[in-house]
């Protein structure tokens, strides 16, 4: 495809040759002649300049790079869509694999594609394009949309609701109990019964080993176009906003509320029946027990507002010299004040 083409398909702008033939893309220190990479980290900057690609995707006001460059808005998402230029993922026939187990009851459609040893109960519903890998499992009464992907060993359990172009990578589980528990008087735990569901808007992306809670009673609900990381737990009837971002082994307790568009970095935690407002930012390994306002950006264990959390962890490094610093100054003390008392 040649680099005038691309930029007319990325809409972004040539600087250079547009006659060159680009035949894939690449990250930046890997590319090779005839390739496309990007630079939106400016850690890479260095390495833009001595690319071996035959073009390069960066921001408008990129400048010192002599390689033929595609300027956009945004480098990274112009990257992402070129990647989808030059790949295709692959395409799965609409049927049934004979060793799959499937009710007489389930309806679905029949463009979708059951994979091997996948299982589906009684009274499920599968929307069209629907692809389920293998060893999938979907238990009764679950609703699901259209555009549905499960690779292996995805989970969805009874009654739960799942809507169109939704994504569950490898083991994710979607509507596991909830973990309830009332304290009998003897010291044991009863299991309360988990009667609620989860809910899953359209466009939301599951990665792998993930679990979804459902609620003890109503609903755990993730809104359109949530993507959640490896390894994340949502607990029973947490609410997560449109757009939200919950990364690699984030862990939300029960009731909790994330707002739309909010961010929550690897490993960051919320304490349960707290509200995290949109657009807020939770950096990694933050844990929050309280509400967190709109827009906001918290850091810590306890977390607090960022800017004062660096502020603190820039005391924090220097405590060494400033207990130092008091003993000195106490011993300075000690010696004036035994000075005066002579």
């Amino acid at each position: 495809m040649k680099l005038s083409d691309i930029a007319t398909r990325l809409k972004c702008d040539l600087d250079g040759d547009s006659g060159i033939e680009i035949t894939g893309v690449a990250g930046i220190e890997d590319a090779q002649a005839g390739q496309l990479t990007f630079l939106s980290n400016r850690r890479y900057r260095a390495d833009a300049e001595k690319t071996r690609a035959s073009a390069i995707i960066v921001s408008r006001n990129e400048e010192g790079i002599s390689t033929p460059k595609l300027r956009a808005d945004d480098p990274y998402l112009a990257f992402a869509y070129a990647i989808e230029l030059f790949y295709q993922p692959p395409r799965h026939a609409p049927g049934i694999h004979p060793s799959a187990v499937v009710s007489k009851s389930a309806e679905i459609a029949p463009d979708a594609h059951i994979g091997p040893f996948c299982f589906i109960d009684d009274d499920v519903t599968i929307g069209s394009r629907a692809v389920l890998h293998s060893f999938v499992s979907i238990y009764r009464g679950a609703r699901i949309g259209d555009d549905f992907f499960a690779h292996s060993h995805a989970v969805v359990r009874e009654n739960c609701c799942i809507g169109n172009r939704v994504i569950l990578q490898n083991g994710a589980v979607v509507g596991s109990d909830g973990f309830g528990f009332a304290r009998e008087k003897n010291g044991s735990w009863h299991k309360m019964q988990q009667a609620g569901i989860v809910v899953i808007e359209d466009d939301v992306e599951i990665q792998a080993n993930s679990a979804i809670d459902r609620a003890t009673v109503g609903e755990t609900r993730i809104r359109r176009g949530a993507k959640i990381d490896n390894l994340v737990q949502v607990g029973h009837a947490c609410q997560v906003g449109e757009d939200t971002l919950l990364c690699g082994q984030v862990g939300l307790a029960g009731s909790s509320v994330i707002g739309n568009r909010c961010i929550m970095a690897g490993q960051s935690a919320a304490a349960g029946h707290l509200h995290i407002g949109d657009g807020a930012v939770l950096t990694a390994q933050s844990a929050v027990s309280h509400d967190v306002p709109a827009g906001a950006m918290y850091s810590g264990s306890p977390a607090f507002d960022n800017k004062a959390w660096l502020r603190s962890t820039g005391v924090y490094r220097r405590l060494p010299e400033l207990q130092s610093a008091v003993r000195a100054l106490q011993k300075e003390l000690d010696r004036l004040r035994a000075a005066n008392e002579s």
